[in-house]
């Protein structure tokens, strides 16, 4: 689900090679010596505005543009097109009449026109108020800013250098070629684009030389460095975005992205049906990404995060196998279990109650189903396991390195840098008072004060400190909840859940646990995007990764805090019978399942792993299903189900759904979640792999189905890497190392029974740790209690004289203590500190072996493949060979110039 394309080799790009989609035309060695745009019109704004009727597009009308055909008559009907069927749409620009901006409007609009621009109006058909701006770039606009903005396009073909190919099989499931014609590409090298060398660069057609996505992005970067008030620092067309100027701005699809004919007879319509048919249709969730098509379309911040997407999906394919080969080897072993055996057959051992007063005593035999699926997550490769994904974290990360590498130098990334970032409006609206010299520019700016930033960042980190606070007051509740209830459910009226009031005590706090979880989320959103504003950061790369790291942190917390809390203290701090530990002197501390505390944390992983992404995918694709058809069917009513297909393509993107005001943050938490939840506690949920691996298959499509056909098109915008989501993985990676060590020495009985085997066992001195040597393991793991010693808060209602015929004299409690009339009642024996010493061990080895072999793995696996490095090289080369020789070719010409007018030459020539 990860490569690239049909075959997915890679597009060489960066340092020199891209991909060039050659045209569908005969006549394609068209050149240009000059060129020679189309003058923007200096109309006014009445005059640009145009009350259009509603018009039929066909089929046939969104059908790609072949070079040398002319379809005036079809451009004028699909909405691409200015009205007169020539000029592409590049942008679209709606605002409101009624909207009192005017003024800024109409020096903005100016400003536009001033830079080339050519502009178009037309109101709504739907709503006469609503009118949409349509933008064209000409030919010399574009190639104007494309020099400026050092855009790489293609200039020399290079046949004989072979395509990087990634290690993943490709053949099953590979994209059809026969299906995307569209796909077949040669390599070229690419250079920035200079209208002074512009003859040695490939143009075939100067109307398809910058793909629309690209022809978009130069729009844009005019857009927001025009001014909207005169004599005044005020530019941009996100302060008008943000003021109500403008209510939306975006470029346009291109055209339908469903097709009357099959795409294998008749070809795609257009990039969108052609992504959606081998990208975003469910009949192709078993194959590749094209991440070509996907990065042509919607730029490469997309496309990085559809290729992460993918190679971590394709990642899981191992850690689920092993995941689930340590399940089945659970199960598998599960009737030779000497430890389930002795709980199953131990019909004479009667355990203490779990809670005051209702619970009353029972068999530890009767724990026998819940000691077996104990088994099937807590077994002997379960240490195995949790090497394994704290190594495999780790090779996904510098695996993701190499892959990012190459594609980077695939689209061009290697050599592009971030432009400086214009200050933030509300920065400047704030600061405007207070100017300083940037030292880059040579220009004043806005300015904020050391001491001011300390102070607002004091007050941010108190409001996170605060929230950190109200998450572990939730929990606090839970545990409440958790010790009130065991006692309710012990003296429940039906036998099912009286039999089975811890399990009932755990589900039903998971499933409210959940709840919490997604009310504070809305709450967390709120107070991270205040405190994030509170702190005015200076550009809009400073706000998103303050922001990401705020809701980061309070998501992280909130999921996992419950989770912490059953891992490392449930059941820790309970004390003994007749000494029980109390909240606030009143509830008795919860206490572990007689056949232990992993089955708890079982539950919680996999009820809210499950739940959570079930509902994160009901909402990413229900919420603009509903919304998109609320407003097909408004239209419907309105204008007749039979003109439904008819509105122009900017009527239709304008109802479909905005992208999130927060970019691709949500896609990135939910996956970063999910990656936390897959590796953090994976030693006691082993299939969390094959989980997160079920849910991504799905996700993947959901969120192409959402950015193909739910969601208005992105501005195309240019990334090197994923920010700073990836410092945050390498932070879970350190993490799942240390909480993995401390679930199994903690929470798991590896530790307790490994003790046993070796020091207290039938095999102990001899170095044996089969099952024969856990013989007798469950009577030394439990201590003896007099039950004339409870507490009388304590003390359960029920006598225990349904088991013996006479009141109980003794039960039995999971601990290493001395039994009541030893020398110390009730003190720890010397197997107690035998198991604690073995346990702290464990975390120290554990730990230490653990980072020894991620840090030898991250120095072994280079950042960039070898073969990578040698291309990249030879380019680097090759293009300066060429650069020589144009510059040799230059000055000969020149000689032979002087030559001819009589001129002298020789102090020219070196």
């Amino acid at each position: 689900m990860e490569a690239s394309s049909a075959g997915s080799s890679n597009p060489a790009v960066s340092g020199g090679k891209a991909k060039t989609h050659q045209p569908v035309a005969k006549d394609v060695n068209i050149f240009f010596d000059e060129l020679e745009g189309v003058n923007s019109p200096s109309k006014d704004d009445d005059s640009l505005l145009h009350h259009g009727n509603l018009t039929s597009t066909s089929d046939d009308a969104s059908r790609l543009e072949v070079v040398g055909e002319e379809v005036p008559d079809k451009n004028k009907a699909n909405g691409l097109y200015f009205r007169d069927g020539k000029c592409r749409i590049d942008y679209i620009l709606v605002y409101r009449k009624s909207n009192p901006q005017t003024e800024k409007r109409e020096v903005f609009e100016r400003n536009i026109r001033a830079e080339g621009i050519q502009m178009e109006k037309e109101s709504s058909l739907t709503n006469s108020d609503i009118i949409f701006v349509k933008l064209h770039a000409p030919w010399e606009v574009l190639g104007k800013y494309a020099e400026l903005m050092n855009v790489r396009m293609p200039f020399r073909i290079e046949k004989q250098i072979s395509r990087f190919r990634g290690w993943l099989p490709r053949k099953p499931m590979k994209l059809d070629k026969e299906t995307l014609p569209d796909l077949e590409e040669n390599d070229c090298y690419t250079a920035p684009f200079s209208q002074q060398r512009i003859h040695h660069f490939i143009i075939h057609n100067k109307d398809t030389f910058f793909n629309n996505a690209t022809r978009s992005r130069i729009v844009h970067h005019i857009l927001q460095r025009v001014k909207y008030e005169e004599g005044k620092n005020k530019i941009g067309l996100n302060r008008l975005l943000s003021n109500g100027s403008y209510e939306a701005a975006f470029p346009l699809h291109e055209g339908s992205y469903r097709s009357k004919n099959s795409i294998k007879t008749h070809g795609a319509e257009n990039h969108r049906h052609l992504l959606y048919e081998c990208w975003a249709s469910w009949g192709v969730w078993y194959k590749y990404q094209p991440l070509d098509l996907v990065r042509r379309y919607f730029g490469e911040k997309i496309g990085l995060y559809f290729a992460w997407l993918g190679w971590y999906t394709g990642m899981l394919f191992p850690a689920a196998f092993i995941g689930l080969f340590v399940f089945l080897y659970g199960v598998t072993t599960l009737n030779h279990c000497q430890v389930s055996k002795e709980v199953c057959q131990a019909t004479d051992i009667i355990m203490c109650p779990i809670c005051d007063k209702y619970c009353p005593f029972m068999r530890l035999s009767d724990s026998c189903v819940y000691a077996k699926v104990t088994h099937l997550f807590d077994n002997g490769a379960t240490v195995f396991f949790a090497v394994f994904m704290a190594v495999w974290a780790t090779v996904f990360l510098e695996f993701w390195k190499r892959r990012r590498a190459v594609i980077a130098y695939d689209w061009d990334l290697i050599d592009w840098e971030e432009e400086e970032e214009e200050i933030r409006p509300q920065f400047e609206a704030k600061y405007s008072k207070k100017e300083r010299m940037n030292p880059i520019s040579g220009k004043p700016e806005p300015y904020q004060a050391f001491a001011d930033k300390c102070s607002r960042l004091i007050v941010s980190a108190s409001g996170i400190f605060f929230m950190i606070c109200v998450v572990i007051a939730a929990v606090f509740g839970i545990v409440i909840y958790r010790v009130v209830t065991v006692s309710t459910f012990a003296a429940f009226k039906w036998a099912l859940i009286r039999n089975n009031s811890q399990v009932a005590t755990t589900g039903t706090a998971v499933c409210i646990n959940f709840c919490i979880i997604m009310l504070l989320n809305v709450l967390y959103e709120k107070v991270a995007l205040f405190l994030t504003n509170l702190e005015q950061p200076r550009t809009e790369s400073e706000w998103e990764n303050s922001f990401t790291l705020k809701m980061f942190l309070f998501q992280f917390v909130n999921l996992n805090s419950s989770t912490f809390y059953i891992a490392f203290f449930l059941g820790r701090f309970t004390g003994h019978p007749g000494a029980y530990l109390r909240l606030i002197n009143r509830w008795r501390l919860e206490e572990c399942h007689p056949s232990g505390c992993l089955i708890d944390l079982c539950m919680q992983m996999g009820i809210i792993m499950v739940l959570k992404q079930t509902w994160n995918n009901f909402m990413e694709l229900g919420y603009p299903l509903i919304q998109n058809w609320w407003t097909r069917r408004k239209l419907r009513q309105e204008y007749g189900t039979q003109r439904k297909t008819s509105f122009p393509q900017w009527e239709k993107d304008y109802n479909l759904q905005p992208m999130n005001a927060y970019g691709l943050f949500d896609e990135y938490l939910e996956m970063i979640l999910q990656f936390g939840f897959t590796t953090i506690f994976v030693a006691a949920f082993p299939l969390a792999p094959l989980l997160a691996l079920l849910n991504n298959i799905i996700e993947i499509r959901l969120d192409a189905y959402k950015f193909v056909t739910q969601w208005r098109r992105p501005l195309a915008s240019r990334a090197k890497d994923i920010g700073i989501w990836y410092g945050i993985l390498e932070g879970i990676g350190i993490l799942s190392v240390i909480t993995n060590a401390f679930v199994i020495a903690v929470t798991s009985d590896f530790i307790p029974r490994l003790v046993y085997a070796y020091k207290y066992g039938p095999c102990a001195g001899q170095g044996e740790a089969g099952q024969k040597c856990m013989v007798g393991y469950v009577n030394a793991s439990l201590s003896v209690f007099l039950v004339s010693d409870f507490e009388n808060r304590s003390e359960p209602t029920s006598n225990g004289s349904e088991f013996s015929g006479s009141p109980l004299k003794y039960c039995r409690y999971r601990d290493y203590r001395d039994p009541p009339h030893s020398p110390v009642p009730y003190g720890y024996t010397l197997q107690f500190w035998h198991v604690l010493a073995a346990r702290l061990a464990f975390i120290i080895v554990f730990e230490h072996l653990v980072f020894c072999i991620k840090h030898l793995i991250s120095y072994l696996i280079p950042d960039l493949p070898k073969d990578l490095r040698d291309r990249m090289r030879r380019e680097k080369y090759l293009i300066q060979e060429m650069m020589y020789e144009a510059e040799l070719e230059r000055l000969q010409k020149e000689r032979k110039e002087r030559k001819k007018n009589g001129k002298s030459y020789h102090n020219e020539w070196p």
